[in-house]
């Protein structure tokens, strides 16, 4: 398909007309196009086609029916039939009130066009571009940052069923592929296990009946991956899919004692960030938090806070789940900063905070990451009684630390631990040991400290003295906010569950429930519709005053 690029054009007068007819206060799509006007322009998209071949949709249009899909949870084939028959949808689109609209198969085509191209951004930019235009946002003022779960769009499969789909969707695709060749090396009771789905099936209670089992596919899958590597395999099987998936599985959870297949070992397999969970998602990996255990992906959402105009989600990052909360602080900053979009303020939570993180983040980018520090682990800290680092006096200049008991170090070591420095300082045994204050200063035989850079060093004593003040703590509620906008991503647009498989088309679907927020959020604002309170049940207004809590009152904004 070639793209011709044209521009947005009038609305018909006869769509005008009717729409006004039928929505005489307007819609959520009337209203955004009367107040932002196209949202989108085929320019935009131009680089997603070819120069040659039959004219496709306009690419424009298509990126507006996709946000307004996700604003109202839509299927592809639910939002081409509003295309077609709905009065609001066509004003928005500028259509012709006869205008056919087009096949639900060209939203998935053009989804993969925005992934191909690392295009999904646009779409979030076209409604940020407009909201600014609008004047309704601008760079500076405050910004909050929080993450939620995923769940892959696959079903959660235990190691048994994870283990038996793997192999059978290798001998599903290889069917076709050399039915001969498989038909000859398949074992007669293959065509009694792998037939069907492994969740029809019922495995044993017993564990030892289970590892029989899980050693049979276990043999299985090896035969399979011996034969496809042998050299009386049809040439091409190797680069097959489902076969790498296989040999990637069986290599993870299986090796050969003594000729024999066996289970791995928990502490033999490869780390979750690695490990596959399920052969139909292979970019989807396992993750906890707290008591929270899930297979799939991990969304970041950052958006504006604490002005008179709407909450506007600006960054959206999905990853899969292992990734951890800080080391996305970084490229948010970047992207902001690019993008113009930067705040003042940042408001995080402890999961984005690192001393490193809040130094970098105002020397780089002037933007003040405010978050809460943990304190140090080591027993003193948690004992109330002993000497913490904070108890040491340091001299930058002169490299001198001196204890609580009046002595000072004898070494102080730089040395570069991944992407930072580290200060190692030891005293003397000499000091220590004789040193009456001992028992609350150090375990063993002398006391070693590791501390930061004098400026990282500095920013965390910094933080951990702020966060104690009830004016700084007040300042921090403002974060909180952001859960409201995960519970309105989560009922609104589907966020926690993925539509798609794989990681590139979950950041898609991810990017646009973040324009189709922005959307929604731009219209309430449009029409004085305020931001409802949290919502507080009959018998919990009875509680009395002393003992409220954050659920009875209103979400901060």
């Amino acid at each position: 398909m070639s793209m011709r690029p044209s521009g947005p054009g009038e609305i018909p007068a006869e769509t005008v007309r009717v729409a006004r007819a039928a929505f005489p206060k307007g819609s959520l799509a009337i209203r955004g196009r009367d107040e932002l006007g196209p949202l989108f322009g085929d320019e935009q998209f131009a680089d997603l086609f070819p120069a040659r071949g039959k004219p496709a949709w306009s690419p424009g249009r298509l990126a507006l029916v996709l946000v307004l899909q996700f604003v109202e949870g839509l299927t592809d084939r639910q939002a081409t039939e509003a295309v077609r028959a709905r009065i609001d949808f066509k004003y928005a689109l500028g259509l012709d009130l006869a205008d056919p609209g087009f096949d639900f198969s060209v939203l998935s085509e053009f989804r993969d066009r925005l992934i191909d191209e690392d295009a999904g951004q646009r779409v979030l930019d076209g409604i940020l571009v407009a909201a600014r235009d609008k004047g309704l946002l601008t760079g500076g003022g405050k910004a909050r940052t929080d993450s939620t779960h995923v769940l892959s769009s696959t079903r959660e499969l235990c190691w048994l069923e994870m283990v038996s789909e793997t192999l059978r969707a290798a001998l599903n695709t290889l069917a076709p592929t050399a039915p001969e060749w498989l038909a000859q090396i398949a074992d007669p009771n293959w065509f009694k296990h792998y037939v069907s789905r492994a969740e029809d099936s019922r495995f044993p209670k017993a564990r030892t009946k289970r590892e029989e089992i899980g050693r049979r596919i276990g043999m299985d899958g090896t035969r399979l991956l011996e034969a496809v590597f042998g050299p009386d395999a049809p040439p091409g099987l190797r680069a097959v899919h489902r076969v790498e998936v296989l040999r990637q599985v069986w290599v993870q959870q299986f090796h050969q004692v003594d000729g024999a297949v066996s289970r791995r070992d928990p502490k033999d397999r490869p780390p979750g960030a690695t490990r596959l969970v399920t052969p139909y998602d292979t970019e989807a990996r396992s993750s906890v938090k707290r008591d929270t255990f899930w297979d799939g992906y991990k969304v970041h959402l950052t958006e504006t806070c604490g002005g008179d105009a709407p909450n506007l989600i600006t960054h959206v990052a999905t990853t899969d789940s292992t990734v951890a909360d800080f080391d996305l602080v970084p490229a948010i900053h970047t992207d902001l900063a690019q993008r113009r979009l930067l705040p003042d303020e940042h408001l995080v939570d402890a999961g984005y905070v690192t001393s490193q993180h809040i130094v970098t983040a105002r020397r780089d980018h002037g933007v003040d990451l405010v978050g809460p520090v943990l304190s140090s682990t080591g027993w003193q800290e948690r004992s109330k009684t002993g000497f913490p680092v904070s108890a040491f006096a340091i001299d930058w200049d002169r490299q001198k630390v001196t204890c609580p008991g009046g002595k000072t170090n004898t070494r102080w070591a730089r040395e570069p631990i991944r992407n930072k420095v580290e200060i190692r300082v030891q005293f003397s045994k000499a000091d220590c040991r004789p040193c009456p204050v001992k028992e609350s200063c150090t375990r063993g035989p002398r006391r070693r400290l590791t501390i930061q850079e004098q400026d990282v060093h500095e920013a965390v004593r910094q933080r951990r003295t702020e966060q104690q003040d009830a004016r700084w703590q007040e300042r921090y509620q403002l974060r909180a906010g952001v859960e409201g906008t995960i519970s309105q991503g989560v009922h609104r647009c589907g966020l926690r569950r993925s539509r798609y498989r794989g990681l590139a088309k979950t950041s898609l679907q991810h990017q646009l429930t973040g324009a189709a927020i922005n959307l929604a959020r731009i219209d309430a604002h449009l029409a004085h519709r305020p931001p409802a309170p949290t919502r507080t049940s009959h018998f919990a207004m009875l509680r009395p005053a002393d003992q409220a809590i954050g659920g009875a009152k209103q979400a901060p904004n």
